[in-house]
């Protein structure tokens, strides 16, 4: 029953690697310090898309409403 005792030194070998790996990465990752990120800005535009947004979404709500009620109006 050689199996399980050869799926054992690979079991070895594995978490070996794995130790060598956690070890040296957070001293590449700590090895570049990244540019600081802009400062955000706004010139308006997302304000105006969210209510573009909502007003859509209020004209369709509408529709609905007012395309049911001649539905029903009709039975």
């Amino acid at each position: 029953m050689g199996g399980p005792k050869h799926s054992f030194g690979f079991g070895v070998v594995a978490m070996v690697a794995t130790l060598i790996i956690a070890l040296f990465m957070p001293a590449a990752v700590h090895a570049q310090t990244p540019a600081p990120a802009p400062a955000p800005t706004s010139d308006g535009s997302s304000l105006d898309q969210g209510i573009a947004y909502v007003l859509m979404l209020l004209a369709l709500v509408l529709t609905y409403i007012i395309h049911s009620a001649e539905i029903s109006s009709s039975f």
